[in-house]
């Protein structure tokens, strides 16, 4: 079934109706429930990433729809953030920390702040603090210090980018290229691991979710040969993970539920990068567009006010699905 020009604002209305709470119970704030029914006592746990994702959701939601209530909500889902975690912005893990650092950066340009707000000072900060020349380069992937990977190292590339330090995303662009890019595929590894060598330990896991990062430093930071490596990468993930109708695989519940949806924000930036080849930007689209019928087609209805979405279509269901769904639906409306 095509998805309608309404998926996306149904998935954006149907995540708030179940999984919006005032952060702590506190009157002008949000934050994202992990689950729908929202778990109590002790299982109530929260994660602070997922939240970064949900505040990234808004504002799409608010660049679709900037008379709608999404950039106010925005505004409170950061504040709420903040609150939940004590009344701090920085983590123990640096990947969390760039992703909340984007969203926020991207709450600063839409608001049309000359200078970032000090929570994405804060972050930056931190973020650079991980970028050593322990194992060559790139950024920790926490405060232990012993793992270096994608998932840290190109959120920040893109930060970096976006924030006009071109120089730093580019060595860090470098260093994923020159480390983590496995050639027999196309696309980049999880990481690597100090062992005490130069070189460490590879880690080769192979995840949705980086080679979407990798794609949005690529555009971001730009330039012919980056542009150029986009391009290909585009074409690696349609060869070797979308199916053969051309859908991207949907993760499930818990952080994986997360992944593939990364991938389609940034498909739909390198779809409409200046300088992309024609058929990569056409193949970019594609795969969106086969992803988003997947997923609205696969719908539920839970109530007259709300839906869920694959892979988690029965109760209870977990934030990070619903988002991903939500991320795939604004990717597709807004570039194909």
């Amino acid at each position: 079934m095509p998805t309608p020009d309404d998926a996306a604002a149904a998935a954006a209305s149907s995540v708030r109706h179940l999984f919006a709470r005032r952060s702590l119970r506190v009157p002008g704030t949000r934050l994202g429930a992990i689950a729908y029914p929202a778990p109590t006592g002790p299982r109530n746990h929260w994660h602070y990433w997922w939240q970064a994702h949900y505040l990234d959701c808004l504002l799409d939601e608010h660049l679709r729809d900037p008379a709608g209530p999404a950039l106010r909500e925005a505004r409170k889902l950061a504040r709420g953030i903040w609150l939940r975690n004590g009344g701090r912005w920085r983590n123990s893990y640096y990947d969390d920390m760039a992703w909340l650092a984007l969203a926020l950066q991207r709450l600063d340009a839409i608001e049309g702040r000359r200078r970032p707000r000090r929570r994405v000072r804060v972050l930056g900060g931190a973020l650079a603090s991980a970028h050593t020349q322990d194992l060559g380069g790139g950024v920790f992937w926490n405060t232990t210090r012993n793992y270096k990977n994608t998932p840290s190292t190109a959120p920040a590339a893109l930060f970096f980018a976006r924030a006009g330090e071109q120089a730093r995303a580019q060595d860090l662009l470098d260093w994923l290229r020159a480390r983590l890019f496995d050639p027999a595929t196309g696309l980049y590894l999880d990481g690597m691991k100090a062992d005490g060598t130069a070189d460490g330990t590879l880690e080769r896991a192979i995840h949705t979710y980086n080679q979407g990062t990798v794609l949005g430093a690529l555009v971001g930071v730009g330039g012919t040969e980056n542009v150029g490596y986009a391009a290909d990468l585009v074409e690696a993930i349609a060869r070797r993970v979308a199916d053969d109708g051309g859908a991207l695989p949907l993760g499930s519940d818990g952080d994986a539920g997360l992944f593939t949806g990364i991938l389609a924000r940034y498909l739909a930036l390198a779809a409409s990068a200046p300088g992309i080849r024609a058929g990569a930007a056409a193949t970019a689209r594609s795969m969106l567009r086969a992803t988003a019928d997947r997923i609205w087609s696969g719908r539920s209805q839970v109530d007259t006010a709300a839906l869920l979405f694959p892979p988690s279509q029965v109760v209870p269901a977990g934030l990070s699905a619903q988002l991903q769904a939500w991320m795939i639906l604004e990717a597709e409306r807004a570039f194909c």
